[in-house]
């Protein structure tokens, strides 16, 4: 089988060869502890590890992807505001001012430049605090602005159906984009006090994305349409289910609609903490795939298989704090997860970013695990 083939077979339930080998991915601190803990200072990581354990590396994600930005353009100016013994006040790109250590610089705060570590932020303002902020910020999200496609998008697209691997395009929900403009308090606070902003900057973006999806959908249809979307404590969603109901459902629903219309197979939502309160909804809208499924926020794959069957894949699920232990505990770990890997639509992988605790000895293990678990040895 193709990579691509492998992928989607595997997400929509049919008869892959074998389950593709995702194990997760490390962040700039993992990789730097890595490096000291045993992989080599020449070596890239993962094709490294997968020599280490003896299976071939397969690359899932097409080199070429269509380049649709959906960000904000122009940015705002990255700066430092004011240094302070120990930290920077900044300006990130997306008019966050924030307070970081004086460790990192401002590409740390929005994650500008590739720039992803565990960075703890103090947020001070976010760039829509009032109405007319808001209407500023609209200026930035042009759908006709000729900058947000590469200049090559058609001659992509046209390769790209001849392709082996997948296709992805990814932009930001309601809850993520909204909360990007106003802050997670100021927003939860909108949706009581000032619903009918709400409801205008929903519209907004979701006639935005919408315009956007349909000109890629007219060069090329993509094999996963992902829509980043935290919106989950540990405990509980940050909206209640109600709520999300009837703000933001018809939003994902008409979304969901219009890749399924092109013909896109997988229409998947990122979201940590959390997510037992939101699977019914995302059903309901359309999503059938979701990552990363967080163990440490309660969420239990196994349970939702049962729960949900084939209504929902997944991608993730393999809890971090037990890679990090190691041993007996994160064999534990993979044979807890193996009967539900077994029955399909299941992508086993670190439930997020690979904290620096997994030391290199450790993820070699994890690797091999997960690799005989996936049917690669």
């Amino acid at each position: 089988m193709t990579p691509r083939e492998r992928y989607l077979e595997t997400m929509l339930f049919g008869k892959p060869d074998k389950i593709p080998f995702i194990p997760g991915s490390p962040r700039e601190s993992t990789l730097k502890a890595w490096h000291r803990e045993g992989l080599p200072a020449d070596a890239s990581w993962l094709p490294y590890l997968c020599g280490k354990i003896g299976i071939e590396r397969q690359d899932y994600y097409s080199e070429i992807q269509p380049g649709v930005r959906f960000a904000m353009l122009p940015e705002f100016e990255q700066k430092i505001i004011e240094r302070k013994p120990d930290s920077i006040v900044v300006q990130d790109w997306k008019g966050n001012i924030c307070e970081i250590s004086d460790q990192y610089d401002p590409g740390y705060c929005g994650g500008q430049g590739g720039k992803f570590d565990f960075v703890t932020r103090k947020w001070i303002k976010c760039p829509v605090e009032n109405e007319s902020e808001w209407e500023a910020m609209k200026a930035r999200y042009n759908p006709d602005d000729r900058d947000r496609f590469p200049q090559d998008f058609k001659e992509r697209c046209r390769m790209l159906k001849r392709r082996t691997k997948i296709v992805e395009v990814s932009f930001s929900g309601v809850f993520w984009q909204l909360r990007e403009w106003m802050g997670f308090e100021n927003l939860c606070m909108a949706f009581i006090e000032k619903p009918a902003l709400v409801r205008d900057m929903i519209a907004f973006w979701e006639k935005y994305v919408f315009a956007l999806l349909e000109r890629i959908f007219e060069q090329v249809v993509p094999d996963v349409v992902l829509i980043s979307e935290d919106m989950a404590y540990k405990e509980k969603a940050m909206i209640s289910p109600a709520m999300t109901r009837e703000f933001i459902l018809p939003t994902w629903r008409k979304w969901g609609d219009l890749a399924r219309s092109a013909g896109c197979p997988l229409y998947d939502v990122d979201s940590d903490g959390f997510i037992g309160e939101l699977i019914p909804l995302w059903i309901e809208a359309g999503f059938n795939g979701n990552n990363p499924v967080e163990v440490a926020a309660g969420n239990d794959l196994p349970a939702f298989r049962r729960q949900y069957g084939k209504e929902m894949a997944y991608h993730g699920g393999v809890d971090k704090r037990c890679m990090a232990k190691g041993g007996e505990i994160i064999r534990h770990e993979i044979e807890r997860l193996t009967p539900s890997v077994k029955s399909g639509g299941i992508i086993p992988g670190c439930d997020h970013g690979i904290p620096p605790d997994v030391s290199w000895p450790d993820m070699v293990a994890y690797a091999r695990l997960l690799a005989h678990a996936t049917g690669w040895l």
